[in-house]
């Protein structure tokens, strides 16, 4: 079979993180031997900056700091100083470090059938043209080591008499390549060369490979943007053309929070555990595990011909939702009310800048890709007690930064936003003008994006690059008094940044422009970490939304 793996993910993601669901289906065979998974890379394969103890923080992940003992793992994992298991042993962290395997193992085995094996090999700061590099090793002489791993690891199957298939190869590398001229304009012919030469050493010729993307979340992406973005090319360049592979998007999964100004380079515990899942419903689609869907509205909950007053909700970390989990609302009898769809509310979305969308018109509820919620259930709820037809139409992108919205965009194209969410906008208004109602789009709503507060040229750029957004906006819109509402935390408190007085020129912008609205989410509750919002910021956020809104109708 000479097909791709078909891994579009703008409309679809697995809604069960920890736990099986009845409703999944497979097309595994009856036969059910082993299936072994290569996990391979640098630093953000590796784990870096996580820790084992910060996993009970994040509930949909519970106990994955203990062993699976029912997952057979092999590994070298480092550089000068390798951690090596020297044969089999069951599933579980390495030198307190957590891993995208814990949570790909626990999330293959509760959605298919049959039991599962992993060998890794990775080290942080490697090279693919290098120390990776098939025919000419260099550095830490990556490949041979991985392929001597591989290689004893399934003699030892063997062996055992265990069956086994060679069932995906797990790749995250690429951000030490971009500081090579020579590596970075060569990714994608040395990424070919380097999935043919496994391939054939392995004797796997319909072998597949999940290529992650490079996370944009990460300082890398904001400041290294245009070499960030030289990799993604060359990714996509073998994805698209090469039999069995395919690109994992891995830009909205959560980032460590760091010091200083809060930016980090590496996933850290909750971005893992997330980059896991990723890899796993890439590897689940590619056998035919199909998810559950959220119930669709079968018809709106309105009188025929009735007037629907639409809220366009828009933004990056906190109001798609990053840390605001779902299972920690259930102890509040206040909060829990929000779990519950509302059904007198239509809602659609795309999260992640497409990685996650719904179809058509849901009842309003929780939607996260990763058991979390966002500040639109707190707003909904809100308004729902004074605005009469109301429907939310919500479009983030986490892994995103204020340029990527502008109509001019940046040099990293792909990653622009603007077009589609123009497109999603007008979708949603003609959808609902198509089922016989008028609508009055009553504003775009738009959270102003955390990470661009730490990064000194993005946050003096800001205020300008809003103004344009919305500006544009109204124009393809053809609403020229459309409202925004621009809401923003309390920008990052840092010597580094603290000269450019972001909010100041926010202010002053919108003083300029009557239907610009400048919200000062400032009194939100506190949070344990910088830029990121936890529940009870995120609920306070979106009431905050709804107040400020009603506040201009008095």
């Amino acid at each position: 079979m000479n097909s791709k793996i078909n891994l579009f993910v703008s409309v679809i993601a697995f809604v069960t993180l920890a736990f099986p669901s009845p409703e999944f289906a497979t097309e595994l065979n009856s036969q059910k031997p082993v299936r072994v998974f290569i996990f391979a890379g640098q630093s953000n394969m590796v784990g870096s900056d996580s820790k084992v103890s910060d996993i009970g923080r994040f509930p949909p992940f519970a106990s994955l700091e203990l062993p699976q003992e029912d997952i057979k793992f092999s590994y070298s994992i480092g550089r000068e100083n390798k951690f090596k298991s020297d044969g089999w042993v069951a599933l579980s962290p390495v030198n307190n470090v957590v891993g995208p395997e814990l949570s790909f193992a626990r999330r293959v085995t509760a959605n298919s059938d049959g039991p599962i094996a992993i060998i890794k090999c990775a080290a942080g700061g490697t090279h693919l043209g290098g120390d990776w590099n098939p025919d000419n090793p260099s550095g830490f002489e990556m490949y041979p080591l991985a392929l001597d791993l591989i290689r004893k690891s399934l003699a030892e199957l063997d062996r055992q008499n265990i069956e086994y298939q060679l069932e995906g190869f797990m790749w995250h590398q690429g951000e030490n390549d971009m500081f090579n001229e020579q590596y970075m304009a060569n990714y994608g012919d040395n990424l070919e060369n380097f999935i043919k030469k496994w391939r054939t050493d392995l004797d796997a010729p319909e072998l597949k490979f999940f290529i992650g993307e490079l996370c944009t979340k990460t300082i890398w992406g904001m400041d290294l943007r245009p070499r960030m973005y030289a990799i993604s090319v060359g990714q996509k360049s073998v994805t698209d053309k090469v039999h069995h592979t395919a690109y994992v998007p891995t830009s909205h999964v959560g980032v460590e929070i760091g010091g200083g100004v809060g930016l980090h380079y590496h996933y850290g515990t909750l971005g893992q555990l997330e980059h896991g899942v990723n890899y796993a419903d890439a590897y689940l689609r590619s056998i035919g595990v199909t998810p559950a869907q959220r119930s669709q509205l079968s018809s709106l909950p309105f009188a025929n011909k009735s007037t629907i007053k639409l809220f366009v909700l828009a933004g990056h970390r906190n109001m798609e939702g990053e840390r605001a989990f779902t299972q920690n609302l259930t102890a509040n009898p206040q909060q829990k009310e929000l779990l519950e769809d509302q059904k007198q509310i239509p809602f659609r979305y795309q999260l992640g800048g497409g990685y996650l969308a719904s179809n058509h018109w849901e009842a309003l509820g929780p939607t996260g890709y990763y058991e979390t919620f966002g500040p639109e259930l707190s707003f909904g709820a809100t308004l729902k007690k004074t605005e009469g037809n109301i429907a939310i139409a919500k479009f983030t992108h986490s892994g995103s930064q204020i340029v990527d919205w502008t109509p001019e965009g940046s040099e990293a194209k792909s990653r622009n936003l603007y077009p589609q969410f123009i497109e999603f906008i007008k979708d949603s208004i003609s959808d609902l003008e198509s089922k016989g109602h008028p609508v009055e789009l009553q504003g775009i709503f738009y959270h102003v994006g955390e990470n661009d507060m730490s990064f000194g040229p993005f946050r003096k750029q800001s205020p300008t690059w809003i103004q344009s957004f919305i500006k544009q906006s109204r124009i393809d819109l053809d609403r020229p008094t459309l409202n925004w509402f621009v809401s923003q935390q309390p920008p990052t408190n840092h010597e580094q940044v603290n000269a450019i007085d972001v909010t100041s020129e926010l202010a002053r912008l919108s003083a300029e422009d009557p239907h610009w609205f400048h919200i000062r989410a400032f009194e939100l509750p506190k949070q344990e970490k910088q830029l990121v919002l936890d529940e009870s910021g995120v609920i306070e956020l979106g009431k905050l939304l709804a107040e400020e809104y009603q506040s201009t109708k008095d």
